[in-house]
This record gives structure tokens, sequence and C-alpha cells, in this order.
């Protein structure tokens, strides 16, 4: 799929040319919680901020962050990890959830983008931006386009728009040219944002 992608993106001369420059296909082999709770913890905090309280949230499970391990911590473990209190109940609710529905790949894979959005929106501490990750990162649904994340928006505007503020509508017009694979053209706005 990649490479498909790949030849489709690069008839854009600006996502050839990031696609040139970066790598963001080097990730960790996370499961489908622990991407959930990845996400989780990046609301609302920058990248530097995000990665060093998932490091320590990670260290604090010795690297199997599963559902009950979640539900067993104590809080005072989790808060000390920085999280915040709203987020250790986020991640309760999530680990709830995974409990009782089947939210793996296979489980979703019959589900469309918007069925998808719907079922996790219903967990508590897990809105439109957070489902948005999930169907980027775990599910890997090719046609993602996540205008919801600000740096997305910021990487549009640099690219696309010479640093001026464009509308969302604006944004959907310049990525229309990356149909069906605007999850791909996605990590690469993603990729030269966090290289500044």
């Amino acid at each position: 799929m990649l490479e498909e992608a790949h030849t489709e993106l690069r008839r854009d001369p600006v996502m050839a040319e990031l696609i040139d420059r970066h790598d963001p296909y080097v990730e960790q082999d996370w499961d489908e919680y622990e991407r959930l709770c990845i996400s989780i913890i990046n609301q609302q905090l920058s990248t530097a901020s995000a990665a060093a309280v998932r490091d320590r949230v990670f260290e604090l499970f010795r690297g199997e962050v599963t559902p009950e391990a979640v539900l067993d911590a104590e809080d005072e473990a989790l808060l000390g990890a920085g999280l915040s209190r709203s987020k250790v109940e986020y991640l309760r609710n999530a680990a709830r959830a995974f409990r009782e529905n089947d939210f793996t790949r296979e489980g979703l894979a019959d589900h469309s983008n918007e069925a998808v959005v719907d079922a996790l929106t219903e967990i508590k501490g897990i809105g439109p931006w957070t489902a948005r990750m999930y169907l980027l990162f775990v599910l890997e649904r090719e046609d993602v386009l996540p205008l919801g994340d600000l740096a997305v928006r910021r990487a549009i505007e640099g690219l696309y728009g010479d640093g001026e503020e464009m509308t969302r509508a604006e944004m959907r017009e310049v990525a229309e040219q990356w149909r069906p694979y605007r999850s791909v053209a996605t990590r690469y706005l993603w990729a030269d944002y966090e290289s500044e």
C-alpha cells in the first residue's frame, strides 16, 4: 500500500519533497490498547511533554500497558508518572471499554470510519481527535484527514498557504489531491512539522 500511496502522492510536488525528506513509518509495535493510551496521553500536550509522560507511564508498567494493569494501578503511581487526574480516569474508561468490547483491528474491520469514531467517542475521555488518531495509527485506515489536529493544520498552512491562516475548507481542498491516501500524507505533514 505504501509504495502505491507514494506514487500517487508524488504527483503533488510539495508532498514529493516531504516523502524524500522524512520517514514517518518508524514506530514501535504497540497493541491497540497501548496506542489508544498514547493518544489519550498526547491530548493537549506538546510532542515533547507527551513523549516524556508516555515514557514514564510505560516504564511504570514495564512496557506492558494492559487494561488489567491500568485498572489495578494505584492512582498515586499514575499521577506520579505525570498523568492528570482526568487522564487517569480516561485511561481507566478505555480499559473498561476494551474489556467489554472488541476494539482490535479485527473487531473493527467491518466498521466504517464514522462507526469507529461513534463507538470510541462513547467512551468518556475519547473525543473525535483521539478517535481519528486510532483510525490512523491503529486501524491504519488509508484516507483519514484529522483537521482537528493543530500540527496538521499548521503544516498545511506552512507548506501550502505561505504560513498564512487557512480555513478548514481550504485545507480540505488542498488535501483532495491526496485521496485516497490522506492518512499517509498526514504522517508526512506531522514529520515535517515536528522536524522544525
